[in-house]
């Protein structure tokens, strides 16, 4: 029966690999292959996801910021989508700021605009905190920037089990795609809540987000949260960069409380909010995100 579950979970990783292949490009970083979505010419602007899928939850995004003269990025961050991790070392928000940099340096792109959805809030915080003077702007969709409140500050079960030694590898590879499919669908449908989930979508994340790889970044990138937000939160304060803190206002979860608070730290931030919207703001307010990111020109020193 062992045999069998492993041989099914192969299956469906080999099927998954086949029906969602790479459509971007590939660049390195401290030895780590991440794979990249661009579109357009002129001003760099880089969209990067939250904890689910990939660089695609931008597609429509992308393509509204070419055709107002960006050049657009959307990265699959480490271990998501096509994009490498490294399998023996921690990768933290901090981490990845640090990959995005370097990343960012190689593809010639000069102090872009950052874009990050949910769990890249902390991201691009980092980013913004670690380099001052390479960025022109922040743009927060739904981000999640504080331990306080975040649904894994104290720990998280799940994630504990798959990121153990032994443990995490056996129960992934034998029985994450038998039984996880019910689970994702769980949390999928109440990412979107109370929008409506998109059926692509859907298909998309039970193809990729149940590969034992990408599922353990997703766990790893959970249990990581909290202790980078409680270092760099003290920084928020003295980040000079002109921000766009956009918030859904139906958005179930803290990350609504966390976009106010940041709008309360950070000295040159605007703050948006969309009545209609929940969390997942890429995927069905795309033409916000661009009215954020043409804001950030506007935005002073005094709030708005």
């Amino acid at each position: 029966m062992l045999a069998a579950l492993y041989g099914y979970n192969q299956k469906k990783l080999r099927k998954a690999e086949m029906d969602f292949p790479p459509s971007g490009k590939f660049v390195k970083a401290d030895g780590i292959r991440l794979h990249y979505l661009e579109r357009g010419q002129g001003r760099p602007v880089v969209f990067l996801h939250g904890g689910v899928l990939r660089g695609h939850d931008f597609d429509q995004v992308m393509e509204l910021a070419a055709a107002k003269g960006y050049r657009a990025l959307a990265f699959d961050r480490p271990g998501y989508g096509h994009s490498a991790r490294p399998k023996h070392r921690s990768v933290t928000p901090i981490d990845q700021a640090k990959l995005l940099h370097e990343a960012l340096t190689k593809l010639g792109v000069d102090r872009p605009i950052l874009v990050g959805h949910s769990w890249s809030g902390l991201l691009v915080l980092s980013y913004a905190s670690l380099y001052p003077g390479d960025l022109a702007g922040i743009v927060t969709l739904g981000g999640g920037m504080y331990k306080e409140g975040y649904p894994a500050e104290k720990g998280d079960p799940i994630s504990s089990i798959v990121t153990m030694p032994v443990v995490g590898p056996i129960v992934m590879n034998l029985l994450l795609a038998a039984l996880g499919s019910v689970m994702v669908r769980q949390i999928i449908k109440a990412t979107f809540a109370p929008e409506p989930l998109p059926a692509d979508y859907e298909r998309e994340t039970l193809a990729l987000w149940l590969r034992p790889s990408q599922f353990r970044a997703n766990r790893e990138d959970v249990l990581a949260f909290a202790p980078a937000a409680s270092e760099m939160s003290p920084n928020y304060r003295r980040i000079l960069a002109p921000a766009v803190i956009v918030v859904g206002l139906r958005d179930p979860f803290p990350t609504k409380e966390h976009s106010y608070r940041l709008h309360r730290d950070m000295p040159n931030a605007a703050l948006i909010e969309l009545p209609h919207a929940a969390h997942m703001i890429p995927q069905h307010h795309p033409q916000a995100v661009i009215d954020a990111v043409e804001k950030l020109p506007h935005v002073s020193r005094h709030k708005t």
